[in-house]
């Protein structure tokens, strides 16, 4: 066992030994910090025999020289009073790696000190901090704990995402000995999101997707997927597949007219957009667009275009699953109304919460719904008193108040 995972064994030991009934921390954690791109730690993990390694990724890698440990806790849940165990990851400075301004971390903690369900943080705050916001918080779930592989790019860096780009090079790194890998692409016209007051039964969910086709690659064979789509990936004797999204090239950027005309199903009519999709220059006609939308003022459109569409771009770093993040249920909450100002989760649900009432405000509640190709994808609640809410949000945009009013 290497000299890291005995350490952090005997620590955890240590802990439960004297008991974790001394650590209090506050119930009602706000989490609205990890929708801020910029101050997200990104996480991947793979077993290794009796451990599970974890990759992280800090954006701001300047967080790890402020001298603060990195901190490690699990607890039974998001809104846990108490963790189960808390331990530190030992020099932590020789487990780093910079690569311009984000730092690259790796260790490994014994899996038996998990289970499914749980969720285990990770902070460089002082200890005294209970702040949520700044910590990843990654749920452990029996897909986690199994897979002995993880994703990286054609320098091996973990990809730390649920997609690659069209002919993207990646690798299946796996733990052990190499394996063979099928590749299945699937027949997924996923649609975007429906407004908060629809009734859910409106929207057709696919009970089956059939595949499309198979591609078998060799053991660590670069991978490299030509058609954009929807994707499984099986290693041979794994237990489960693996999902992944196969993008354009320029994703997480929307770049073409279609692709700019898309988003738009939130704030425009199928004949706006018909309109906008069937004119001799369609980019052209989506300027004039939010031109109209702006009464012809050029700064507050480009402001709106700014705001509107690099709400699409994060919405696409922070929720593509098995669709566009623009298209799921956060994501067009996130395009809407920008990023909440207070997330509190429980083991059964997430609830955004916005406070500026003329814009869309109020409490927005998701639940998991997690599958074989998104294990970590939330459905919103939906509710007919949202009505009011979603088109005073749609009626900030149309009138070009969003652009104005910062939000």
């Amino acid at each position: 066992m290497p000299a890291l995972i005995r350490r952090l064994t005997l620590g955890l030991a240590l802990f439960l030994s004297l008991g974790a009934a001394t650590v209090s921390a506050d119930p009602r954690r706000d989490f609205a910090g990890q929708y801020q791109p910029l101050r997200r730690i990104l996480a991947d993990t793979r077993r290794e025999g009796d451990s599970l390694r974890v990759y992280l990724r800090f954006a701001d890698g300047s967080v790890l020289q402020r001298g603060n440990p990195l901190r490690l806790a699990a607890w039974t849940s998001y809104d846990a009073k108490r963790p189960l165990w808390r331990d530190t990851v030992r020099q932590v400075s020789r487990r780093m790696r910079r690569v311009r301004t984000a730092t690259w971390v790796e260790f490994s903690l014994p899996a038996s000190a998990l289970q499914p369900g749980q969720v285990l943080s990770v902070t460089c705050d002082p200890p005294d901090s209970d702040d949520a916001s700044e910590a990843l918080w990654l749920s452990i779930t029996k897909e986690r704990l199994g897979r002995t592989f993880v994703l990286t790019d054609s320098l091996g860096d973990p990809l730390l995402r649920r997609y690659v780009r069209v002919q993207e090079p990646f690798l299946v790194d796996s733990y052990g000995p190499e394996k063979p890998l099928v590749v299945k692409r699937y027949d997924a016209g996923f649609q975007a999101a429906l407004p908060p007051m629809a009734n859910p039964g409106a929207q057709p969910v696919a009970r089956t997707l059939p595949a499309r086709d198979s591609v078998f690659f060799r053991a660590g064979q670069q991978l490299g997927l030509a058609q954009p789509g929807l994707y499984m990936l099986r290693v041979a004797e794994a237990p489960m597949g693996y999902g992944l999204l196969v993008v354009d090239q320029d994703f997480p950027e929307l770049n073409t007219a279609d692709e700019l005309i898309q988003p738009l199903i939130y704030l425009t009519t199928s004949a706006e957009r018909k309109k906008l999709t069937d004119a001799a220059e369609p980019k052209r006609a989506v300027d004039a667009f939010w031109l109209k939308v702006a009464g012809g003022n050029q700064t507050v459109a480009r402001q709106l275009i700014r705001t509107y569409y690099e709400r699409v771009r994060v919405a696409n770093q922070l929720f593509t699953t098995h669709k566009a993040g623009w298209m799921t249920d956060r994501g067009m909450l996130y395009i809407a109304l920008g990023a909440p100002e207070v997330v509190y989760r429980t083991a059964t649900e997430e609830r955004w919460v916005y406070r500026d009432t003329n814009s869309g405000g109020g409490t927005y509640t998701f639940r998991p719904k997690p599958s074989t190709f998104a294990p970590e994808h939330y459905e919103l609640v939906r509710r007919p008193e949202y009505e009011m809410l979603w088109y005073a949000a749609v009626e900030q945009w149309r009138k070009g108040l969003t652009a104005r009013s910062g939000r």
